[in-house]
């Protein structure tokens, strides 16, 4: 199937530059946190002095590599904690996340999920979900309870009321995941973490910050959090990996879970050279405002043509996803495969929906990116359930992102699956 992107007619130009004006007091308030994390990124990227003898590759057990020790001694500035691990062999965000919580967690504690069911991916790493005897927290004898949000936001009394002392890490999810729900803001999960350590300062409150990075000018105070570098904090540079940071006892926990106990951060190589990685890192404040630009412009776009959204185009940002509703299956379908359409890369390609290991449900995922899967390039992706909504993220520029909303309009305008 030859596809190319289509040309817009009038209609659909005019309703984009309708909604582009509508946002420009929205985009004012992201080009200011885009200088505002510049400003910090490159503070740190001269404080540890950093220099092209960074970038040199490694081969063997890694031991004393400059680049990978200093690499993780920069994000942890640049996010303001004590440590942090970032690694190549980190393979996402599910395996940071998951590290974390085997690295921390012993027989006999409890994991408390403090914002409700975590993102799908999880439910098999927590053992909710999936086959017995392969290895999940449950078959190892960690408990497991979950507080429900209330009305969208963390519910800190319902947290608080089943922190027992077995609680022994409190997991918040910062994005929205798949779920119609907003995301949760740095003030808020700094409310919840300081309101658990008032109650219980020896529980670990981790967050997971995947979606979430550079989308505010701080990052949560918690003890553990985790992401991926080909999301935010790769800049849509990095290749691969992922990031673990927090406080120092923590982040060795989980370093032991990485390599051996024993061993934890002190090996570890790479063979190519860690350039992208620390590129990455400074292009990210600029990547991410051109992903939430995006989002800003698709929440008014589909707006205003009757669908509904979730952040709506002028509601504070605190990650990269816009979720557009469209109440039925075809629709869901077709907007999915007009991103595909609309990418730079693989435009020929049809998603189709597929039973995705992890999920639990077939998704169909919009991918046409240059690093298999990277999120923070414009990407696209839903789980088949009512009420069909979809998942818009990324966006490595703003250009490339109007280019592809316009180009699903039309699309979809043309099968008679939106309104003009």
């Amino acid at each position: 199937m030859k596809i190319n992107l289509p040309e817009t007619g009038e209609r659909v130009e005019a309703l984009i530059a309708r909604a582009e004006v509508d946002c420009a007091a929205s985009f004012a308030r992201v080009d200011e946190i885009e200088r505002a994390n510049t400003r910090k990124v490159i503070a740190a990227f001269q404080r540890h002095r950093v220099s092209a003898r960074h970038f040199a590759p490694t081969t063997g057990y890694g031991y004393d590599d400059i680049g990978r020790d200093t690499l993780g001694e920069l994000f942890a500035d640049v996010l303001g904690t004590e440590a942090a691990l970032v690694r190549p062999q980190i393979a996402s965000g599910t395996h940071a996340l998951a590290l974390c919580l085997f690295g921390v967690l012993r027989p006999g504690d409890v994991l408390l999920c403090g914002a409700g069911k975590p993102y799908d991916t999880m439910e098999e790493i927590i053992g909710i979900a999936g086959e017995p005897g392969h290895g999940s927290l449950k078959d190892l004898g960690v408990g497991y309870r979950q507080v429900e949000l209330r009305d969208g936001r963390i519910d800190v009394d319902g947290i608080l009321e089943a922190l027992t002392p077995d609680v022994k890490l409190v997991l918040l999810q910062r994005s929205r995941g798949y779920d119609w729900r907003p995301s949760l803001s740095v003030v808020e999960l700094n409310a919840a973490i300081d309101a658990i350590h008032a109650r219980q300062p020896d529980t670990c409150v981790m967050v997971d910050n995947c979606y979430g990075e550079f989308t505010d000018t701080e990052e949560p105070r918690a003890d553990l959090m985790a992401g991926s570098l080909i999301k935010n904090p790769g800049g849509g540079i990095a290749p691969t990996g992922g990031y673990i940071a927090g406080r120092a006892k923590f982040v060795e926990l989980v370093s032991y879970r990485l390599t051996s106990p024993g061993i934890g951060a002190e090996v570890g190589s790479y063979a190519a050279s860690y350039q992208p990685f620390y590129q990455g890192l400074f292009q990210a404040p600029h990547t991410v405002a051109q992903a939430v630009r995006t989002a800003i412009l698709a929440a008014r776009t589909f707006e205003l043509l009757g669908f509904d959204v979730h952040p709506a185009f002028d509601a504070p940002r605190n990650d990269i996803i816009e979720a557009i509703r469209f109440g039925d299956e075809r629709r869901l379908i077709r907007f999915i495969q007009a991103v595909q359409f609309c990418s730079p890369v693989d435009a020929e390609a049809v998603p189709e929906p597929w039973a995705m290991p992890g999920y639990q449900d077939p998704v169909i995922m919009a991918a046409g990116t240059f690093v298999s899967g990277a999120s923070i390039e414009l990407s696209a992706d839903a789980p088949i359930r009512p009420p069909y909504i979809a998942y818009l993220q990324g966006g490595l520029t703003y250009a490339h992102g109007r280019l592809a909303i316009a180009g699903a309009v039309q699309l979809m305008a043309d099968e008679g699956l939106a309104a003009l």
